[in-house]
């Protein structure tokens, strides 16, 4: 199927918007995994991303050892590649740090939730062309910020004279993405997410949230699947027996 241009160009907006945007102590490096893992997101966008889906589940931004490696929200990277079926050449950025350094998909390290979120999609669903026809999953933020000791830094943590203009991006870009799915759901991944689309509130969406998969959840360690369908169920977001 040909690649819709609408979200490949709601993508590259956001990723040249993002580039030129610069980020103080303590962050050390960005990753922009939209500019050089651009093939493999757009492989995602070309394949997956279907208007009307129903449900859009919505990210914080990419983890060392899922987007910021694939390309790919969530993107573990055994499950991308064999669950997903993309697999693509990622060009390296151009200031890595030594920590944490751009593998691709020859990356070794799981992205705990990664592997979490897909591995409940491919079990429940079967194959990805039925998951999409109901969800798309989308990360908020495009950028991974990393700090001297290769600690991951969450948008949320920056300064605000460094978060106003990186979100005023990643809104127009959620809008955007928005008008093109139309669908009558928007969950954040977290609380952070759902924080970030109600400040878009597209009218008629009902905006709300899940757990987020992370290993550092407690609660997500105790069953993560078995809750957010729970979640789904109190949303009437149907899923398939």
């Amino acid at each position: 199927m040909p690649l819709d241009p609408v979200p490949l160009r709601i993508a590259r907006a956001l990723s040249r918007e993002v580039e030129g945007m610069r980020f103080g102590s303590p962050t050390t490096h960005v990753y922009n995994p939209l500019d050089y893992a651009a093939e493999a997101h757009a492989a995602y966008l070309s394949r997956y991303c279907r208007q009307q889906a129903r449900t859009l589940l919505l990210g914080m931004n990419p983890g060392p050892w899922g987007m910021a490696q694939t390309g790919v929200p969530f993107g573990e990277v055994s499950l991308v590649g064999d669950w997903l079926g993309i697999v693509a050449d990622v060009r390296r950025p151009a200031c890595e740090h030594p920590k944490r350094p751009i593998d691709g998909f020859d990356c070794h390290r799981s992205e705990v939730s990664g592997r979490r979120l897909w591995g409940w999609a491919r079990d429940r669903f079967g194959s990805p062309q039925s998951f999409f026809e109901q969800f798309f999953v989308w990360n908020y933020c495009p950028l991974a910020f990393l700090e001297a000791s290769g600690r991951n830094r969450t948008p949320d943590k920056l300064p605000q004279s460094e978060r106003a203009p990186l979100f005023e991006a990643c809104d127009r870009a959620l809008e955007a993405l928005i008008d093109f799915i139309e669908p009558t759901h928007v969950l954040g991944v977290g609380k952070f997410a759902e924080a970030r689309a109600q400040q878009v509130a597209v009218d008629g969406v009902i905006v709300g949230s899940i757990l987020h998969p992370s290993p550092a959840s407690p609660a997500a360690n105790r069953g993560w699947a078995e809750q957010v369908e729970k979640q789904f169920a109190s949303l009437d977001i149907p899923l398939p027996d």
